[in-house]
């Protein structure tokens, strides 16, 4: 087996905090933000706050988890995804831990801000996000290892991030977030699917129980179809028996880019194919999330014309 060749520092750090992943922050904020504009309370500096912070959180989530994994002995010289930093020795654990208090304390710099203008909610909010993101796979009960991590991912990027991004913005909270954060949740969730459906065979040996590992590779595949429709079912409910409107089915316009993952999933094995999905729901993420966010807030826009 050829080993990658050590990129620069940039690079190295750059794939440290998985920069493709980020638009799992970036996501959520949008549609909190849409529905923030659409409620008239739109408010320019707290939304950029929580993109920051999001994203900041995102990143040390990224680095805790290469560290920890690689400390249990998960990420090893068989694992058939992207290289990890620390696992391939490009950055030491001193390195790492570094990283991972710069980015944390950035987050708390924009949490600062957003206590500001919000309250001590954010404080519940921020210190739960980075604890969660420390316990994913680090700690004496890492919930990454016991088949709970698709919930934190449906919670923290998902429902949290959502209603958190609405509520530093209209400092209340509302049904109608929670029901747009149902249908985010599902796509990001769907992102951590295909990464352990790729990892199943080598996190089953070094004793990960993700919940690939428990379902088998059968059911966690119809697992990931079932979110992605469940995602586009949730979009498609907030018009019929909510109070949004038509245009937030704009969202089915993104159903073309799941095919193309989904069979991928459903019918390969091989981590460059099941790469290249991972990369591929992640797209129809984003995507999916600035639809709906367009969606959102069409209907004030066409207000204004």
């Amino acid at each position: 087996m050829t080993m990658p060749s050590r990129p620069g520092p940039v690079r190295t750090w750059v794939m440290a905090i998985r920069v493709p992943t980020l638009t799992a922050a970036v996501a959520p904020v949008a549609v909190g933000t849409a529905l923030a504009q659409r409620a008239g309370v739109f408010q320019p500096w707290a939304a950029l706050a929580a993109l920051l912070g999001a994203l900041a959180i995102q990143a040390g989530a990224n680095l805790a988890n290469d560290l920890s994994d690689f400390r249990k002995g998960a990420d090893t010289e068989t694992r058939v995804g992207p290289p990890r930093a620390t696992q391939m020795g490009w950055l030491t654990e001193a390195q790492v831990q570094r990283g991972i208090l710069v980015a944390f304390g950035f987050a708390t710099l924009m949490g600062l801000y957003l206590t500001y203008v919000a309250g001590w909610p954010v404080v519940a909010m921020g210190l739960a996000s980075m604890l969660a993101a420390l316990a994913y796979t680090g700690g004496p009960m890492p919930f990454g290892y016991r088949a709970l991590g698709e919930i934190f991912v449906f919670l923290f990027f998902g429902v949290i991030a959502v209603v958190g991004t609405y509520f530093v913005q209209a400092l209340s909270v509302s049904r109608e977030a929670f029901a747009a954060s149902i249908p985010v949740g599902l796509t990001v969730t769907a992102i951590l699917v295909v990464n352990n459906v790729r990892d199943i065979e080598t996190d089953r040996v070094a004793g990960k129980r993700t919940l690939a590992v428990v379902l088998g590779r059968r059911w966690t595949r119809i697992f990931y179809v079932g979110i992605l429709l469940g995602a586009y079912v949730a979009a498609a409910a907030l018009w019929f028996i909510g109070h949004f409107p038509v245009w937030t089915l704009l969202p089915w316009l993104s159903a073309p880019l799941a095919f193309r993952p989904a069979e991928a999933v459903l019918e390969h094995v091989d981590g460059p194919t099941l790469n290249r999905a991972l990369k591929a729901t992640a797209q129809l993420h984003l995507v999916f999330a600035l639809l709906l966010s367009v969606g959102l807030v069409s209907s004030s826009l066409f207000a204004l014309l």
